[in-house]
């Protein structure tokens, strides 16, 4: 006879090392954000960590307000990729599983 309790418990601990690892795999991705057409682009970690900011020397200069508003958009384009990635990696794991509308998994 098959022990269904026993099953589940399996299942989620498989789920819970599958969600473990895809955090891992997330936190090591690196995105780029752009802005003003590529003069500025941030390299950001799936920790949402800044790692690099790049400006084009053009840049350099200019209007300071307009290189702060560049900076700032680059910081925003790639913390929306990364959410996007987050997103999408995690809805190849939890597809299939009846999820209530609008649950946010702990991360």
């Amino acid at each position: 006879m098959k022990n269904p309790l026993g099953n589940l418990m399996q299942q989620a601990q498989k789920m819970q090392e599958d969600f473990k690892k895809a955090q891992e795999e997330i936190a090591a991705m690196q995105v780029q954000g752009e802005s003003g057409g590529g003069l500025v682009a941030i390299i950001m970690n799936g920790k949402r960590e800044a790692l690099k900011v790049t400006i084009d020397p053009s840049l350099v200069g200019d209007d300071r307000d307009m290189l702060e508003d560049l900076v700032a958009a680059a910081i925003n384009d790639a913390v929306n990729k990364v959410a996007k990635m987050k997103k999408e990696k995690m809805s190849a794991l939890t597809a299939g599983m009846p999820l209530p509308p609008g649950f946010q998994m702990p991360f």
